[in-house]
């Protein structure tokens, strides 16, 4: 009796895994992976700069308290994936999605059009949704708007760095082979263009669940050249003999920093921190290619926790050694000040290449599946958005590559005006501290928060109310400066800069 039992609650919970037809294969190695190539990129390049513009106190502080915040508000979206019950409730599959399952109406319309399959109590919960809920249609949009962009912009971001990675190995051997007083200087647009290709091609993986062994490179990859960079920190560190840097970090002068750019830049590198902690918008989407048992939001939280917990050890250490070592004249791109070894540089610089090939294609995902979901809905009976073609592979011929034509032709247009955009805008760390700001408050604290009270049913004026919402007013404040800081730093560069001229 108790076998089969214990077989049909079994049975029950495959029928759960795969409710919606999907066979998911994710676990939490592969998702803690995901996690770390979500985190880790080239923010942590900038992080040494970043502490430098802060100092001793308030840099490493921002560092740890970006993490927390990061990793708690983590816990609260990964009870979302399921709406309104977070082990047996309806699939999200995107960001988006929960947000209009907990804050908006299709929720209530869920329930109603299953209304006899619902307890009574459940139909009160979404009543109390629907009350408790002050977001419509138009916050939905900006929510997607606000995602969307930020993945978009993160990928620029990673254009813009891959080619400044190249151009540092270039140069570190133009000096080695004739000098460091030799003129060195290179032109990005040709590896620009080189990694537009190289994602032109693997944009044609049809999810992130065919990107695994990508993410895992990747992930690999994150570890090698942030050892190598804390490594050379270090070293430079050691032959200094003494800790650089300031209780306040960059002082005050009337010919190099004036009052005004010091705290513009302050600001500016709260940005950036806020951006090497870039996580919770992709989440969702991590979370739905994990198989169940045991139920997605538990692995989910393990996966956060192994994943913040590691990138948070590395930026800590690269954030502040860097900062001992360069002190106040720490570079905005740590990787570019170093030239010897070479062959270490060399190593560092194509990890970093490698990383944001997988990091770029994590981000692009969502952003593929959703115009195409989209198109595909809006016109069904359209050969160019839904007819599926076979192209067999010459070299693995159990397997065929399967595509659209608007597959085909709408992601190579997406990667080459992505491109072009880099070649643009190459100022790594405006864009870095701009693209930080604009996911810090509304993607990483204000919707989890949000959503996490409408579900957990949290009454106003209790502490937890209270608590939550004075979170969120902290996390309004840090965007808006950091936001202020970095859009001028673009403004002033965009007055010195040459377009599509990218140069180290």
């Amino acid at each position: 009796m108790s076998d089969s039992g214990t077989e049909s609650k079994l049975e029950e919970k495959t029928e759960m895994a795969e409710d919606d037809g999907r066979r998911r294969t994710g676990t939490l190695y592969t998702a803690t992976a995901h996690a770390i190539t979500a985190i880790i990129g080239s923010g942590v390049l900038a992080l040494p700069w970043s502490v430098a513009q802060m100092g001793w106190i308030i840099g490493p502080f921002a560092l740890i308290a970006c993490a927390v915040i990061t990793y708690f508000t983590a816990i609260l979206l990964s009870d979302c994936y399921r709406t309104p019950d977070p082990i047996h409730g309806k699939r999200n599959h995107t960001y988006m999605d929960v947000v209009r399952s907990c804050l908006g109406n299709s929720l209530c319309k869920f329930v109603y059009l299953h209304r006899n399959r619902f307890h009574v109590e459940l139909r009160k919960t979404c009543m109390f949704l629907r009350i408790s809920s002050r977001l419509g249609p138009s916050d939905v949009v900006v929510c997607m708007i606000a995602q969307y962009a930020l993945l978009w912009g993160t990928m620029i971001g990673y254009t813009i760095t891959a080619a400044t990675s190249m151009m540092t190995i270039s140069r570190s051997h133009c000096f080695h082979y004739k000098g460091h007083n030799a003129q060195c200087s290179t032109s990005g647009n040709l590896y620009l263009i080189l990694f537009g290709l190289v994602e032109v091609v693997l944009s044609q993986f049809p999810n992130l669940e065919k990107i695994t062994i990508i993410s895992v490179i990747a992930a690999a990859m994150s570890f090698a050249y942030s050892f190598i960079s804390l490594f050379l920190c270090a070293f430079k560190l050691a032959s200094n003999h003494y800790l650089q840097g300031t209780i306040l970090g960059v002082k005050i002068s009337t010919a190099e920093v004036s009052p005004s750019r010091k705290i513009w830049h302050a600001f500016q590198a709260l940005g950036n921190i806020a951006f090497a902690y870039t996580y919770s918008m992709l989440l969702i989407e991590i979370q739905d290619t994990i198989k169940s048992p045991p139920p997605e939001n538990q692995t989910m939280k393990r996966a956060s926790f192994y994943g913040i917990s590691v990138t948070t050890i590395f930026y800590v250490s690269v954030g502040c050694v860097g900062y001992a070592a360069f002190g106040n004249t720490a570079p905005g791109n740590v990787l570019t000040e170093f030239y010897e070894p070479f062959w270490l540089v060399d190593i560092a610089n194509i990890a970093v290449f490698v990383h944001l090939i997988g990091a770029f294609q994590v981000y692009g995902q969502p952003i593929y599946a959703k115009y195409e979901d989209y198109l595909s809905q809006k016109w069904p009976e359209s050969i160019f958005f839904n007819k599926q073609y076979r192209l067999p592979l010459l070299f693995w011929k159990t397997q065929s590559f399967r595509f659209t034509i608007c597959k085909l032709i709408l992601r190579t247009a997406f990667v080459v005006l992505t491109t072009l955009i880099a070649m643009m805008l190459p100022f790594f760390n405006s864009i870095v501290g701009l693209l930080g700001a604009i996911a810090f408050w509304p993607l990483t604290v204000y919707f989890p928060v949000s959503m996490f009270m409408a579900q957990a049913k949290i009454k106003r004026g209790r502490w937890k109310w209270t608590m939550l919402h004075l979170l969120s007013a902290v996390a309004l404040i840090v965007s808006i400066v950091a936001a202020a800081g970095s859009i001028e730093d673009i403004m002033q560069r965009l007055r010195h800069a040459t377009l599509f001229k990218t140069r180290l």
